[in-house]
């Protein structure tokens, strides 16, 4: 926007995504787009094919935290979530928006991106998924490790991993982003930051030249987050 940049808002519901294009601004375009269904996300491919040509950077922020939370507090919730107790259904619904949507959007966007002369990729992880962090005892997040949300983002950083390996001669730089404990209802309104501190590294990443770097994992502002 600010940059010069047409946005194209994805959105499971079309009118939704409308009334935030329209918030957004003028260049901000509303895209059909669910990642758990392969046909909305190649009739959003062909039309991003048919009036733009190219796709210059692919954002992926699509996520869900749990289907049954409900009103119970974070240590409750934590109580029914541990390997032993997880719903599997769960585990399966939250797993197939935050991990296998991305790698489908990726594949079906690829050629789009691939059309760009200076196409990067920014996904949005989370640092509860760092196996690394989680493994210490003394990390604050390392009681509520979990296969639901936690370990669906372990696994988004290994998908994201595989297209850094893959892309990595390729010129298509590949970032996976933290925007920390941002304020949305993925975790019920609770964050302690606010949507634009939230988006400054997504912002920032997104914005690198051509001579940035690619492969990084990161939170504002460009503090590494460990695998």
């Amino acid at each position: 926007m600010a940059n010069g940049a047409t946005v194209l808002v994805g959105s499971r519901n079309f009118e939704r995504g409308e009334a935030a294009a329209r918030e957004i601004g003028a260049a901000a375009i509303a895209l059909q787009l669910d990642v758990t269904d392969r046909v909305s996300i190649a009739e959003a491919a062909k039309r991003i094919h048919t009036e733009f040509g190219r796709l210059d950077l692919l954002v992926q922020n699509a996520a869900v935290s749990n289907t049954r939370k409900g009103s119970l507090s974070v240590q409750e919730y934590a109580q029914i979530s541990h390997a032993s107790s997880a719903s599997l259904d769960e585990v399966r619904t939250v797993w197939e928006t935050n991990v296998f949507g991305v790698l489908a959007v990726y594949q079906a966007m690829l050629p789009l991106l691939r059309e760009s002369s200076d196409a990067r990729i920014v996904n949005v992880s989370s640092a509860v998924g760092s196996l690394t962090a989680n493994a210490d005892p003394a990390y604050p997040f390392h009681p509520m490790f979990g296969p639901v949300y936690p370990a669906a983002k372990a696994a988004l950083n290994a998908i994201t991993l595989a297209m850094m390996v893959e892309l990595e001669s390729n010129g298509i730089k590949v970032n996976l982003v933290s925007p920390g404990f941002t304020r949305t209802n993925l975790n019920g309104y609770e964050g302690t930051q606010s949507l634009d501190e939230g988006s400054r590294e997504v912002v920032r990443v997104a914005l690198l030249g051509p001579d940035g770097p690619t492969g990084t994992f990161t939170r504002w502002e460009n503090v590494t987050i460990p695998w």
